[in-house]
């Protein structure tokens, strides 16, 4: 769990998962006179390492390759497609369906009993990104207990962060009401406006 799930209160189920989507900043906006900068967590493989080492994904001593990089981003993309979506709509949307489907088929899970006499997922791959699986499990388990429709992509276009709805009705469209939802009203009252005027 990182200092922005822990900030913004993702349930603990679904951190990493968080933390996945929003490795990749596309946020372009400027706040109080200051031009947000773009970035991404995950820009190289060693970046990759680095961040499944500090989350605990990191099992293995193994190097991570170009080739696996490659696959760890087209996870990533596939599910910031898919939370892009509408949670209603996230059922009908064929394309990121399959696109997720896709690369989840790259990080397959085990099902694994446990001496307490439940069960866990584990991760069935062996190499460095076996650790990735944790996202897998996560999107399953979260479909599961409904919590992943809580997770969503902030609908302004400048933004596209991910955050976690805590809000009773889970009918939240922006990351943060304060800053997107503010500048989003603003714009369309402006809009409204000029229209009018």
């Amino acid at each position: 769990m990182s200092k922005e799930s822990k900030k913004f209160k993702v349930p603990d189920e679904l951190a990493n998962l968080y933390d996945f989507a929003n490795s990749l900043d596309v946020r372009h906006f400027t706040h109080h006179g200051v031009a947000h900068l773009q970035g991404d967590e995950l820009a190289g493989p060693r970046q990759l390492g680095a961040w499944m080492a500090r989350r605990g994904l990191l099992w293995t001593g193994a190097k991570i390759m170009p080739a696996m990089f490659d696959v760890a981003l087209q996870l990533r993309g596939s599910v910031r497609d898919y939370l892009q979506c509408d949670p209603a709509e996230r059922r009908r949307n064929k394309d990121a369906i399959r696109s997720l489907n896709d690369a989840l088929k790259l990080f397959p899970l085990a099902v694994e009993a446990r001496r307490d006499g439940g069960m866990v997922l584990r991760p069935a791959r062996r190499d460095a990104l076996a650790g990735l699986s944790a996202i897998s499990a996560e999107l399953y388990d979260g479909s599961i207990t409904g919590t992943l429709d809580r997770l969503k992509m902030c609908a302004a276009e400048e933004c596209r962060r991910v955050f976690f709805d805590r809000s009773k009705p889970a009918t939240r469209r922006w990351c943060m009401s304060t800053l997107c939802g503010n500048r989003i009203k603003t714009r369309a009252y402006r809009e409204r406006q000029r229209a009018a005027g």
